[in-house]
């Protein structure tokens, strides 16, 4: 089999379903926090992920790709706009503590989707760069199967081993939760300035929000 042959296609519905839910919980929100109607951002990303996740099926990656990534902006805006808000709402003392509560709750949880659908969409040029290799050697992320002695990794079954949705997702969770890499070091300077970002996103949103919320219990 030659080598630019895929060996497996990644597929795509768990990034889709991950913006989905943000654009859902986005929803949720009161609309105080939300710019536009509540079902904008939901609306807005069902039209463009849901054609682009159908478009990588029928082969056309490049169309899936440019709406991949328009979708993937469409919630990274959301989410820093409700964000803003929701920071500029704490001096007026109109939101109860349960609503708070919820809200950063419910923002801390877009901000974990959202910035691993962000890793999973650069690392390595992208889900469809990274199906076009045999395995994962190079990227943003050093991952602890990429640093396994290959003879190790082929005696695991791990010698085609790249990285899914999933992974990038750990990775976010443990950005949001340790506010920093746990088992995966991170390499490109793209990386670590979007790993800050998201820490802070996080710390802002337990630190400041929640913490709020509690003093006025």
């Amino acid at each position: 089999m030659p080598e630019d042959i895929p060996i497996t296609i990644e597929p795509r519905w768990p990034a889709a379903l991950a913006l989905l839910s943000v654009g859902g919980l986005h929803w949720a929100l009161p609309s105080e926090l939300t710019a536009g109607p509540d079902w904008l951002v939901f609306a807005l990303v069902a039209v463009l992920a849901i054609p682009a996740t159908i478009l990588h099926h029928r082969g056309n990656w490049r169309l899936s790709q440019c709406l991949g990534y328009a979708a993937t902006v469409v919630v990274t805006l959301s989410v820093g706009s409700s964000l803003a808000l929701l920071i500029a709402r704490l001096p007026t003392h109109k939101d109860s503590p349960a609503q708070l509560l919820l809200s950063a709750s419910a923002l801390w949880v877009c901000n974990l989707l959202v910035f691993a659908c962000w890793y999973w969409r650069l690392d390595a040029g992208g889900p469809h760069q990274r199906a076009l290799r045999r395995s994962h050697t190079d990227g943003a992320f050093l991952f602890p199967q990429m640093v396994l002695d290959p003879d190790l990794r082929k005696e695991m079954g791990e010698d085609q081993w790249r990285p899914g949705f999933i992974d990038y997702l750990f990775l976010a969770f443990n950005t949001s939760t340790a506010f920093s890499p746990t088992d995966v070091p991170v390499l490109s300077r793209w990386a670590k300035v979007l790993m800050m970002v998201q820490a802070s996103i996080s710390l802002a949103t337990i630190a400041i929000l929640a913490a709020r919320a509690v003093n006025i219990l």
